[in-house]
């Protein structure tokens, strides 16, 4: 029987190919996305941003680039748009916001195809994939065509996000992508005026899982408004505001990937 992972090959100039995963739809991955592309960008490093959600894609919003298209050259290739220094592909660029896509799977594994061989990505020293919900065609097909140096969970504190986390690391498992860690976001709420953590969902058992499978925590990312308001207004909050605590836990989270790949 044919190894599918046979047909893996690089993406021409790309070093480092780091995939971004939840299992679970609300979770807050692709805004986890933006501001560590983001931060590796601030680190030095040359940073691409692949939204991979075909049905649902958040990217462009979250860069204000809803109404933006990309280029294509003379030689039939697509110019990734650029925000903040970042290198931004996603379907959002070529369709209306409100257009449903209607694909089934072979479509979206030549649109991954596209997305990968098809985009002036030029010398990137990391590519970030913002994976959607779930472990169907989409990862699949990114596991067949490129060889993924690692992958990043995101989860919330409860169970019910929990539960869609172990199958999307299992599905790494399977597929033999390393598991560089996970985030946790939205692990608390600090009131304004106060240093008291106060939790907005019920504690799973997220800490138990990660011990017993070994799994290393990257960082912890609060309950906090301005980090959902510049998912909103276009400008992530490690560009608006990165002197901010929480824009320096992006940081030192984006340090650690950096030591991983290495």
């Amino acid at each position: 029987m044919a190894n599918p992972f046979e047909q893996q090959r690089p993406i021409e100039g790309v070093k480092k190919i780091i995939a971004i995963s939840s299992g679970k739809g609300g979770v807050g991955k692709s805004t986890i996305s933006c501001n560590l592309a983001l931060s590796l960008v601030k680190a030095g490093y040359k940073v691409g941003l692949l939204d991979a959600d075909i049905y649902g894609p958040s990217i462009p919003r979250m860069f204000g680039s809803l109404n933006q298209r990309p280029s294509v050259t003379s030689q039939q290739r697509i110019e990734p748009l650029v925000r903040y220094g970042l290198k931004l592909m996603s379907m959002g660029f070529l369709i209306e916001e409100n257009s449903a896509v209607v694909w089934r799977g072979p479509m979206l594994f030549k649109a991954m195809e596209q997305f990968f061989r098809d985009v002036e990505w030029g010398e990137l020293d990391f590519m970030l994939i913002d994976l959607p919900p779930g472990t169907g065609d989409v990862q699949l097909s990114i596991a067949q065509k490129v060889p993924v140096n690692g992958a990043i969970a995101i989860c919330t504190p409860q169970n019910v996000a929990l539960a869609d986390v172990k199958k999307s690391l299992d599905m790494f498992k399977r597929v033999n992508v390393p598991v560089f860690g996970l985030i946790e976001n939205m692990a608390y709420f600090r009131a304004p005026g106060t240093n008291e953590k106060m939790t907005l969902f019920p504690r799973g058992e997220l800490e138990k899982y990660m011990d017993f499978e070994k799994i290393e925590k990257l960082g912890e990312i609060p309950f906090f408004t301005p980090v959902a308001e510049g998912a909103e207004i276009g400008i992530p909050i490690v560009e608006s505001k990165p002197e901010d605590p929480i824009s320096q836990t992006f940081a030192n989270i984006a340090k650690k990937i950096v030591e991983k790949c290495s």
